[in-house]
């Protein structure tokens, strides 16, 4: 039986930092059938320079891009509630981690799955630590060629760690013409492995797309309201969207088949009506 696509979604920064409005998009996310929720960790400190956090930035949270970003990540007692809410109404959680010290402070949670960020993919220590874990791990290929693809592969193959790649195009929103969704079946044919996609277009029709095309997984951006403030809320799905690709993506793998030819039983009824043995040539 053909595995189900798995489908995730990605609440990453749209919480605004607000642990409520993360646990109300965990939970209509889970009831519009996902399979996962996913955030975004990271060390501000570490991943940004001391140059660009000083810069100027006006947001809800302050003036500076430093007041803006941790504004909008969650500490330790809010991850310890994300955790308990997710074991309580029965759905998988993980994050993408943008450095060491993040890949530290998730592994305590000790998710299903790991996920490495299109930024990251050239962060080849971090690639090495998740990869050391040999838990299942998506690898977003944004922002990347070929040959940058092959290097994140040689880690995972090397340490023997699972891992799905995943097509995507890092711009939020990215424009229908920049979709190149047949990178999928592409690098499946390359790499020999699954190949799932992360879209970061706020319809729905890529991740129809994506599932024709075979796409074992499909991670989607959700937000409550796409018109509120952040960076990634015009590139993503609100809930009824969300409800929409879960709802279409089960009926395409039904409808797909699994592609051998034979009768069905509500045919071969039909069959037994319509076919006269002395129709059939010998």
């Amino acid at each position: 039986m053909k595995e189900k696509i798995f489908i995730v979604a990605e609440l990453g920064i749209n919480h605004n930092g607000d642990i409520n409005i993360a646990k109300e998009i965990i939970k209509k996310s889970t009831d519009a059938g996902v399979d996962a929720v996913k955030f975004q960790k990271r060390s501000i400190e570490r991943v940004y320079t001391k140059e660009e956090l000083d810069k100027s930035r006006e947001s809800p949270f302050g003036s500076t891009n430093r007041e803006q970003k941790e504004g909008l990540e969650f500490n330790q007692e809010e991850y310890d509630e994300i955790d308990r809410y997710c074991k309580e109404i029965g759905i998988e959680w993980y994050a993408s981690c943008w450095d060491l010290e993040s890949v530290e402070f998730i592994k305590k949670y000790n998710c299903k799955y790991n996920k490495i960020p299109s930024a990251r993919l050239n962060h080849f220590e971090l690639l090495k630590e998740i990869a050391k874990q040999q838990k299942y791990t998506f690898i977003s290929t944004g922002m990347s060629l070929l040959p940058e693809i092959k290097l994140a592969v040689d880690i995972f193959k090397y340490y023997k760690c699972p891992f799905e790649l995943l097509h995507c195009n890092s711009s939020y929103p990215c424009p229908d013409e920049d979709l190149n969704m047949l990178m999928i079946p592409e690098l499946r044919s390359i790499f020999h492995c699954k190949v799932g996609y992360s879209g970061h277009s706020p319809g729905i029709t890529d991740a129809v797309i994506a599932a024709v095309l075979g796409a074992t997984s499909i991670e989607k951006h959700v937000t409550l309201d796409r018109t509120i403030y952040g960076t990634d809320q015009p590139a993503s799905l609100e809930i009824h969207g969300l409800i929409k690709v879960v709802e279409y993506i089960r009926y395409i793998e039904k409808a797909l088949g699994d592609g051998v030819k034979k009768i069905t039983e509500l045919e071969n009824k039909v069959r037994q009506k319509l076919w006269r043995i002395e129709d059939v040539r010998q």
